[in-house]
Protein backbone atom coordinates (compact mmCIF):
# COMPACT_ATOMS: atom_id res chain seq x y z
CA UNK A 1 0.00 0.00 0.00
CA UNK A 2 1.20 3.48 -0.78
CA UNK A 3 2.06 5.09 2.53
CA UNK A 4 0.02 8.15 3.45
CA UNK A 5 1.29 11.02 5.56
CA UNK A 6 -1.00 11.95 8.43
CA UNK A 7 0.79 15.24 8.96
CA UNK A 8 0.32 16.52 5.43
CA UNK A 9 -1.02 20.02 5.13
CA UNK A 10 0.27 21.45 8.41
CA UNK A 11 -0.72 25.02 9.11
CA UNK A 12 0.43 27.82 11.33
CA UNK A 13 -1.52 28.58 14.49
CA UNK A 14 -3.87 31.54 14.48
CA UNK A 15 -3.14 34.44 16.76
CA UNK A 16 -5.21 34.94 19.88
CA UNK A 17 -7.30 38.10 20.22
CA UNK A 18 -5.51 40.81 22.14
CA UNK A 19 -6.87 41.50 25.62
CA UNK A 20 -4.39 44.12 26.67
CA UNK A 21 -1.06 44.17 28.44
CA UNK A 22 -0.67 43.31 32.07
CA UNK A 23 2.19 43.72 34.51
CA UNK A 24 1.77 40.06 35.39
CA UNK A 25 0.40 37.41 33.11
CA UNK A 26 -2.90 35.77 34.03
CA UNK A 27 -2.20 32.08 34.48
CA UNK A 28 -4.59 29.38 33.28
CA UNK A 29 -4.00 25.84 34.53
CA UNK A 30 -5.25 23.05 32.25
CA UNK A 31 -5.38 19.42 33.37
CA UNK A 32 -5.42 16.91 30.52
CA UNK A 33 -5.11 13.20 29.69
CA UNK A 34 -3.04 13.29 26.50
CA UNK A 35 0.15 11.20 26.36
CA UNK A 36 2.98 10.57 23.91
CA UNK A 37 2.46 12.26 20.52
CA UNK A 38 -0.91 13.66 21.59
CA UNK A 39 0.68 15.19 24.67
CA UNK A 40 3.30 16.80 22.44
CA UNK A 41 0.55 18.36 20.34
CA UNK A 42 -1.16 19.71 23.47
CA UNK A 43 2.11 21.32 24.49
CA UNK A 44 2.57 22.70 20.98
CA UNK A 45 -0.90 24.21 21.07
CA UNK A 46 -0.26 25.81 24.46
CA UNK A 47 3.13 27.14 23.43
CA UNK A 48 1.65 28.69 20.30
CA UNK A 49 -1.02 30.43 22.35
CA UNK A 50 1.45 31.68 24.95
CA UNK A 51 3.67 33.14 22.24
CA UNK A 52 0.77 34.77 20.42
CA UNK A 53 0.08 37.32 23.17
CA UNK A 54 1.69 38.58 26.38
CA UNK A 55 -1.21 38.79 28.84
CA UNK A 56 -2.01 35.12 29.48
CA UNK A 57 0.07 32.05 30.27
CA UNK A 58 -1.54 28.62 29.91
CA UNK A 59 0.08 25.77 31.80
CA UNK A 60 -0.87 22.28 30.58
CA UNK A 61 -0.44 19.49 33.14
CA UNK A 62 -0.88 15.78 32.45
CA UNK A 63 -3.03 14.21 35.18
CA UNK A 64 -3.31 10.60 34.05
CA UNK A 65 -5.99 8.88 32.00
CA UNK A 66 -9.50 10.18 31.46
CA UNK A 67 -10.92 8.57 34.60
CA UNK A 68 -7.99 9.94 36.63
CA UNK A 69 -8.59 13.48 35.38
CA UNK A 70 -12.28 13.30 36.29
CA UNK A 71 -11.61 11.92 39.77
CA UNK A 72 -8.74 14.32 40.48
CA UNK A 73 -10.72 17.33 39.24
CA UNK A 74 -13.68 16.53 41.49
CA UNK A 75 -11.38 16.11 44.49
CA UNK A 76 -9.58 19.37 43.69
CA UNK A 77 -12.85 21.29 43.47
CA UNK A 78 -13.92 20.00 46.86
CA UNK A 79 -10.60 21.21 48.24
CA UNK A 80 -11.06 24.62 46.61
CA UNK A 81 -8.13 24.03 44.25
CA UNK A 82 -9.69 23.10 40.92
CA UNK A 83 -7.78 23.87 37.71
CA UNK A 84 -9.17 26.48 35.35
CA UNK A 85 -9.76 23.85 32.67
CA UNK A 86 -10.20 20.09 32.82
CA UNK A 87 -10.33 17.67 29.89
CA UNK A 88 -13.25 15.34 30.64
CA UNK A 89 -14.13 12.37 28.46
CA UNK A 90 -17.53 12.29 26.81
CA UNK A 91 -18.99 9.66 29.13
CA UNK A 92 -18.35 12.01 32.06
CA UNK A 93 -20.58 14.70 30.56
CA UNK A 94 -23.70 13.65 32.49
CA UNK A 95 -21.81 13.76 35.77
CA UNK A 96 -20.29 17.17 35.03
CA UNK A 97 -23.67 18.66 34.15
CA UNK A 98 -25.00 18.01 37.64
CA UNK A 99 -21.85 19.39 39.28
CA UNK A 100 -23.62 22.70 39.92
CA UNK A 101 -21.34 25.57 40.88
CA UNK A 102 -18.23 23.45 40.33
CA UNK A 103 -18.30 24.42 36.66
CA UNK A 104 -18.90 27.54 34.62
CA UNK A 105 -20.54 26.39 31.43
CA UNK A 106 -19.47 27.80 28.08
CA UNK A 107 -22.70 29.75 27.57
CA UNK A 108 -22.14 31.40 30.96
CA UNK A 109 -18.50 32.08 30.14
CA UNK A 110 -19.45 33.79 26.88
CA UNK A 111 -22.12 35.88 28.59
CA UNK A 112 -19.86 37.01 31.43
CA UNK A 113 -16.62 37.63 29.52
CA UNK A 114 -18.13 38.76 26.20
CA UNK A 115 -15.40 36.85 24.36
CA UNK A 116 -16.80 36.15 20.90
CA UNK A 117 -17.14 32.36 20.83
CA UNK A 118 -19.81 31.21 18.37
CA UNK A 119 -21.33 27.83 19.33
CA UNK A 120 -22.93 27.58 15.86
CA UNK A 121 -19.44 27.33 14.34
CA UNK A 122 -19.17 23.81 15.78
CA UNK A 123 -20.41 20.71 13.96
CA UNK A 124 -23.91 19.93 15.34
CA UNK A 125 -23.19 16.30 16.22
CA UNK A 126 -20.18 17.49 18.24
CA UNK A 127 -21.78 20.58 19.76
CA UNK A 128 -24.97 18.70 20.65
CA UNK A 129 -23.19 16.11 22.78
CA UNK A 130 -21.81 18.87 25.01
CA UNK A 131 -24.90 21.06 25.14
CA UNK A 132 -27.99 21.37 27.31
CA UNK A 133 -31.39 20.21 26.07
CA UNK A 134 -32.15 23.79 24.98
CA UNK A 135 -28.96 24.00 22.91
CA UNK A 136 -26.77 26.09 25.20
CA UNK A 137 -23.19 24.81 25.07
CA UNK A 138 -21.89 23.52 28.39
CA UNK A 139 -18.31 22.50 27.59
CA UNK A 140 -15.91 23.24 24.77
CA UNK A 141 -15.43 20.48 22.17
CA UNK A 142 -11.76 19.55 21.86
CA UNK A 143 -10.61 16.09 20.84
CA UNK A 144 -13.44 14.30 19.08
CA UNK A 145 -13.58 11.05 17.15
CA UNK A 146 -16.32 8.75 15.98
CA UNK A 147 -16.58 5.08 15.05
CA UNK A 148 -15.95 3.74 11.54
CA UNK A 149 -15.57 0.41 9.79
CA UNK A 150 -11.97 -0.51 8.97
CA UNK A 151 -11.28 -3.36 6.57
CA UNK A 152 -8.41 -5.19 4.95
CA UNK A 153 -8.37 -4.69 1.20
CA UNK A 154 -5.93 -7.58 0.99
CA UNK A 155 -8.44 -9.87 2.72
CA UNK A 156 -11.22 -8.63 0.45
CA UNK A 157 -9.18 -9.45 -2.66
CA UNK A 158 -8.36 -12.93 -1.35
CA UNK A 159 -12.05 -13.51 -0.59
CA UNK A 160 -13.09 -12.42 -4.08
CA UNK A 161 -14.66 -9.19 -2.81
CA UNK A 162 -14.23 -5.76 -4.37
CA UNK A 163 -11.66 -3.94 -2.20
CA UNK A 164 -13.03 -0.58 -3.29
CA UNK A 165 -16.63 -1.39 -2.37
CA UNK A 166 -16.90 -2.09 1.36
CA UNK A 167 -20.27 -3.36 2.64
CA UNK A 168 -22.79 -0.59 3.33
CA UNK A 169 -25.43 -2.60 5.19
CA UNK A 170 -25.33 -5.23 7.93
CA UNK A 171 -26.65 -7.95 5.61
CA UNK A 172 -23.72 -7.11 3.32
CA UNK A 173 -21.32 -7.31 6.27
CA UNK A 174 -22.60 -10.82 7.05
CA UNK A 175 -22.12 -11.90 3.42
CA UNK A 176 -18.61 -10.42 3.31
CA UNK A 177 -17.71 -12.16 6.56
CA UNK A 178 -18.90 -15.49 5.17
CA UNK A 179 -16.81 -15.00 2.02
CA UNK A 180 -13.74 -14.12 4.08
CA UNK A 181 -14.20 -17.24 6.19
CA UNK A 182 -14.85 -19.50 3.19
CA UNK A 183 -11.63 -18.41 1.48
CA UNK A 184 -9.66 -18.22 4.75
CA UNK A 185 -8.82 -14.67 3.73
CA UNK A 186 -8.31 -13.45 7.29
CA UNK A 187 -7.79 -15.10 10.65
CA UNK A 188 -10.86 -13.30 12.01
CA UNK A 189 -13.59 -12.24 9.55
CA UNK A 190 -15.17 -9.56 11.79
CA UNK A 191 -14.43 -8.11 15.21
CA UNK A 192 -15.07 -4.90 17.12
CA UNK A 193 -13.45 -2.72 19.73
CA UNK A 194 -15.63 -0.64 22.07
CA UNK A 195 -18.57 -3.02 21.66
CA UNK A 196 -21.09 -1.03 23.72
CA UNK A 197 -20.13 2.33 22.19
CA UNK A 198 -20.16 1.09 18.60
CA UNK A 199 -22.68 -1.76 18.45
CA UNK A 200 -25.28 -0.16 20.75
CA UNK A 201 -24.72 3.57 21.16
CA UNK A 202 -23.63 4.28 17.59
CA UNK A 203 -26.12 1.73 16.23
CA UNK A 204 -28.94 3.58 18.01
CA UNK A 205 -27.91 6.97 16.63
CA UNK A 206 -27.52 5.79 13.02
CA UNK A 207 -30.96 4.17 13.07
CA UNK A 208 -32.73 6.96 14.99
CA UNK A 209 -33.82 4.64 17.79
CA UNK A 210 -33.50 5.55 21.49
CA UNK A 211 -30.69 4.16 23.59
CA UNK A 212 -32.57 5.56 26.58
CA UNK A 213 -35.79 7.43 27.22
CA UNK A 214 -36.09 11.19 27.74
CA UNK A 215 -34.11 11.90 24.55
CA UNK A 216 -31.25 9.67 25.67
CA UNK A 217 -31.20 11.50 28.99
CA UNK A 218 -31.07 15.05 27.65
CA UNK A 219 -34.54 15.85 28.96
CA UNK A 220 -34.23 14.58 32.50
CA UNK A 221 -32.39 12.54 35.10
CA UNK A 222 -35.28 10.06 35.15
CA UNK A 223 -34.19 8.48 31.86
CA UNK A 224 -34.37 4.70 31.52
CA UNK A 225 -32.38 2.43 29.22
CA UNK A 226 -34.20 1.07 26.17
CA UNK A 227 -31.56 -1.24 24.69
CA UNK A 228 -33.81 -4.27 25.08
CA UNK A 229 -35.93 -3.07 22.17
CA UNK A 230 -36.56 -5.34 19.19
CA UNK A 231 -33.89 -3.68 16.95
CA UNK A 232 -31.21 -3.84 19.66
CA UNK A 233 -31.94 -7.46 20.52
CA UNK A 234 -31.99 -8.45 16.84
CA UNK A 235 -28.59 -6.83 16.30
CA UNK A 236 -27.18 -8.53 19.38
CA UNK A 237 -28.56 -11.85 18.14
CA UNK A 238 -26.85 -11.27 14.80
CA UNK A 239 -23.49 -10.88 16.55
CA UNK A 240 -24.16 -14.03 18.59
CA UNK A 241 -25.06 -15.98 15.44
CA UNK A 242 -21.91 -14.73 13.71
CA UNK A 243 -19.80 -15.69 16.72
CA UNK A 244 -21.34 -19.16 16.66
CA UNK A 245 -20.54 -19.72 12.98
CA UNK A 246 -17.04 -18.31 13.32
CA UNK A 247 -17.49 -15.06 11.39
CA UNK A 248 -17.35 -12.72 14.43
CA UNK A 249 -14.97 -12.77 17.36
CA UNK A 250 -15.54 -11.01 20.69
CA UNK A 251 -12.01 -10.08 21.69
CA UNK A 252 -12.44 -8.09 24.89
CA UNK A 253 -13.66 -4.81 26.28
CA UNK A 254 -13.00 -1.25 25.14
CA UNK A 255 -9.78 -1.06 23.11
CA UNK A 256 -8.44 -4.54 23.92
CA UNK A 257 -9.11 -5.77 20.33
CA UNK A 258 -7.23 -2.86 18.72
CA UNK A 259 -4.18 -4.95 17.84
CA UNK A 260 -6.34 -7.23 15.73
CA UNK A 261 -6.96 -4.24 13.47
CA UNK A 262 -3.40 -2.92 13.27
CA UNK A 263 -1.92 -6.40 12.75
CA UNK A 264 -4.30 -7.18 9.90
CA UNK A 265 -5.71 -10.30 11.56
CA UNK A 266 -9.27 -9.05 11.09
CA UNK A 267 -10.94 -8.76 7.71
CA UNK A 268 -13.41 -6.17 9.07
CA UNK A 269 -12.88 -4.33 12.33
CA UNK A 270 -15.11 -1.70 13.94
CA UNK A 271 -13.13 0.90 15.84
CA UNK A 272 -12.59 4.58 16.48
CA UNK A 273 -11.69 6.91 13.62
CA UNK A 274 -8.85 7.96 15.92
CA UNK A 275 -7.02 4.76 14.91
CA UNK A 276 -5.97 6.37 11.63
CA UNK A 277 -2.64 7.52 13.02
CA UNK A 278 -1.76 4.01 14.18
CA UNK A 279 -2.87 2.55 10.85
CA UNK A 280 -0.72 4.96 8.85
CA UNK A 281 2.26 4.35 11.10
CA UNK A 282 2.06 0.62 11.81
CA UNK A 283 -0.26 -1.32 9.46
CA UNK A 284 1.69 -3.45 6.97
CA UNK A 285 -1.29 -4.28 4.76
CA UNK A 286 -3.56 -2.48 2.33
CA UNK A 287 -6.47 -1.11 4.36
CA UNK A 288 -9.60 0.91 3.88
CA UNK A 289 -11.96 3.01 5.99
CA UNK A 290 -15.73 3.06 5.52
CA UNK A 291 -18.98 4.30 7.02
CA UNK A 292 -20.60 2.24 9.75
CA UNK A 293 -23.11 -0.19 8.20
CA UNK A 294 -26.85 0.09 8.76
CA UNK A 295 -29.96 -2.08 8.65
CA UNK A 296 -32.08 -1.06 5.63
CA UNK A 297 -35.15 -2.63 7.21
CA UNK A 298 -34.93 -0.05 10.00
CA UNK A 299 -33.80 3.05 8.13
CA UNK A 300 -33.21 3.82 4.45
CA UNK A 301 -30.82 6.75 5.00
CA UNK A 302 -28.74 6.41 8.19
CA UNK A 303 -28.25 9.45 10.38
CA UNK A 304 -25.07 10.86 11.90
CA UNK A 305 -22.83 8.83 14.15
CA UNK A 306 -21.99 10.21 17.59
CA UNK A 307 -18.68 11.26 19.03
CA UNK A 308 -16.14 9.91 21.44
CA UNK A 309 -13.20 11.76 22.94
CA UNK A 310 -13.34 14.65 25.38
CA UNK A 311 -14.23 18.29 25.92
CA UNK A 312 -12.85 21.09 28.07
CA UNK A 313 -14.77 22.13 31.17
CA UNK A 314 -14.23 25.48 32.88
CA UNK A 315 -13.92 24.93 36.61
CA UNK A 316 -14.58 27.34 39.45
CA UNK A 317 -12.62 27.95 42.64
CA UNK A 318 -12.78 30.37 45.59
CA UNK A 319 -11.32 33.75 44.70
CA UNK A 320 -11.13 33.12 40.97
CA UNK A 321 -11.28 36.49 39.24
CA UNK A 322 -13.14 37.80 36.17
CA UNK A 323 -9.73 38.25 34.53
CA UNK A 324 -9.01 34.55 34.94
CA UNK A 325 -12.34 33.54 33.38
CA UNK A 326 -11.73 35.94 30.51
CA UNK A 327 -8.31 34.38 30.02
CA UNK A 328 -9.93 30.93 29.88
CA UNK A 329 -12.46 32.13 27.31
CA UNK A 330 -9.71 33.70 25.23
CA UNK A 331 -7.80 30.42 25.15
CA UNK A 332 -10.92 28.45 24.24
CA UNK A 333 -11.58 30.85 21.37
CA UNK A 334 -7.99 30.36 20.22
CA UNK A 335 -8.17 26.58 20.00
CA UNK A 336 -11.46 26.85 18.11
CA UNK A 337 -10.02 29.14 15.41
CA UNK A 338 -10.13 27.42 11.99
CA UNK A 339 -6.34 27.33 11.62
CA UNK A 340 -5.86 25.75 15.04
CA UNK A 341 -8.76 23.33 14.70
CA UNK A 342 -7.43 22.19 11.31
CA UNK A 343 -3.88 21.87 12.69
CA UNK A 344 -5.01 19.75 15.64
CA UNK A 345 -7.10 17.55 13.32
CA UNK A 346 -4.28 17.04 10.84
CA UNK A 347 -1.63 16.29 13.45
CA UNK A 348 -3.62 14.00 15.75
CA UNK A 349 -6.20 12.11 13.70
CA UNK A 350 -9.10 13.56 15.68
CA UNK A 351 -11.86 15.12 13.59
CA UNK A 352 -12.13 18.89 13.19
CA UNK A 353 -14.84 20.12 15.55
CA UNK A 354 -15.77 23.19 13.50
CA UNK A 355 -17.10 23.53 9.98
CA UNK A 356 -14.38 26.06 9.21
CA UNK A 357 -11.63 23.71 10.39
CA UNK A 358 -12.95 21.01 8.07
CA UNK A 359 -13.30 23.39 5.14
CA UNK A 360 -9.78 24.73 5.67
CA UNK A 361 -8.40 21.20 5.68
CA UNK A 362 -10.18 20.61 2.35
CA UNK A 363 -8.77 23.83 0.92
CA UNK A 364 -5.26 22.89 2.00
CA UNK A 365 -5.55 19.58 0.15
CA UNK A 366 -5.20 17.48 3.29
CA UNK A 367 -7.87 15.00 2.20
CA UNK A 368 -6.40 14.69 -1.27
CA UNK A 369 -3.12 13.64 0.32
CA UNK A 370 -4.85 11.49 2.97
CA UNK A 371 -7.77 9.70 1.28
CA UNK A 372 -10.51 8.74 3.71
CA UNK A 373 -9.50 11.16 6.44
CA UNK A 374 -12.65 13.18 5.77
CA UNK A 375 -14.97 10.17 6.06
CA UNK A 376 -15.57 10.53 9.85
CA UNK A 377 -16.58 14.18 9.38
CA UNK A 378 -18.96 13.25 6.57
CA UNK A 379 -20.51 10.57 8.78
CA UNK A 380 -20.87 12.99 11.70
CA UNK A 381 -22.62 15.56 9.51
CA UNK A 382 -24.89 13.11 7.68
CA UNK A 383 -28.64 13.72 8.01
CA UNK A 384 -30.48 15.85 10.59
CA UNK A 385 -29.39 15.53 14.22
CA UNK A 386 -32.32 14.08 16.19
CA UNK A 387 -33.02 13.41 19.85
CA UNK A 388 -31.67 9.91 19.23
CA UNK A 389 -28.49 10.95 17.41
CA UNK A 390 -27.02 13.87 19.34
CA UNK A 391 -25.43 11.68 21.99
CA UNK A 392 -26.08 10.38 25.49
CA UNK A 393 -26.69 12.33 28.67
CA UNK A 394 -26.56 9.54 31.25
CA UNK A 395 -24.84 9.60 34.61
CA UNK A 396 -22.28 6.94 35.53
CA UNK A 397 -22.16 5.81 31.92
CA UNK A 398 -18.79 4.09 32.39
CA UNK A 399 -20.39 1.85 35.01
CA UNK A 400 -23.37 1.18 32.73
CA UNK A 401 -21.05 0.21 29.88
CA UNK A 402 -19.33 -2.30 32.15
CA UNK A 403 -22.71 -3.81 33.02
CA UNK A 404 -23.49 -4.12 29.31
CA UNK A 405 -20.14 -5.83 28.74
CA UNK A 406 -20.84 -8.31 31.53
CA UNK A 407 -24.22 -9.24 30.08
CA UNK A 408 -22.89 -9.44 26.51
CA UNK A 409 -20.03 -11.67 27.67
CA UNK A 410 -22.47 -14.07 29.33
CA UNK A 411 -24.38 -14.24 26.04
CA UNK A 412 -21.23 -14.85 23.98
CA UNK A 413 -20.35 -17.65 26.42
CA UNK A 414 -23.72 -19.26 25.70
CA UNK A 415 -25.11 -18.65 29.17
CA UNK A 416 -28.07 -16.49 28.12
CA UNK A 417 -29.96 -15.31 25.06
CA UNK A 418 -29.69 -11.93 23.38
CA UNK A 419 -33.04 -10.91 24.89
CA UNK A 420 -31.97 -12.00 28.37
CA UNK A 421 -28.69 -10.13 28.05
CA UNK A 422 -30.35 -6.88 27.02
CA UNK A 423 -33.14 -7.23 29.60
CA UNK A 424 -30.62 -7.78 32.38
CA UNK A 425 -28.45 -4.87 31.18
CA UNK A 426 -31.50 -2.61 31.25
CA UNK A 427 -32.56 -3.72 34.75
CA UNK A 428 -29.09 -3.33 36.23
CA UNK A 429 -28.30 -0.16 34.31
CA UNK A 430 -31.55 1.50 35.37
CA UNK A 431 -30.67 0.82 39.00
CA UNK A 432 -27.44 2.77 38.47
CA UNK A 433 -29.38 5.61 36.83
CA UNK A 434 -31.81 5.81 39.76
CA UNK A 435 -28.92 5.97 42.21
CA UNK A 436 -27.37 8.75 40.14
CA UNK A 437 -30.69 10.60 39.97
CA UNK A 438 -31.14 10.39 43.73
CA UNK A 439 -27.61 11.65 44.41
CA UNK A 440 -27.93 14.50 41.89
CA UNK A 441 -31.15 15.72 43.50
CA UNK A 442 -29.87 15.44 47.06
Amino acid sequence: MKRRTLLAGATAFAAAPAIGRAAEKTRVVWWHAMTAALGEQVNHLVEAFNQSQDAIEVLAIYKGGYADVLTTTIAAFRAGQAPHLAQIFEVGTGSMLVAGKATKQVWELIKETRVAIDPKAYIPAVRGYYSLADGRMASMPFNSSTAVMWYSKDAFRKAGLDPDKPPETWPDVVKAAQAIKAKDAAEIPVTSSWLSWIQLEQYSALHDIPFASRSDGFEGLDAQLEINSKPHVKHMQRLLDMAKDGTFKYAGRDNQPDQLLVSGKAGIHFNSSGMRGDMVKSAKFDWGEAFLPYDPEIIKSPLNSIIGGASLWTMTAPGRTPEEYKAVATFLKFIGNPENDAYWHQHTGYVPVTFAGFELSQKQGFYDKNPGADLPVKQLTRGPVTSNSKGLRLGRLVEIRNIIYEEMERAFQGNQSAQQAMDSAVTRGNKVLREFEKAAKA
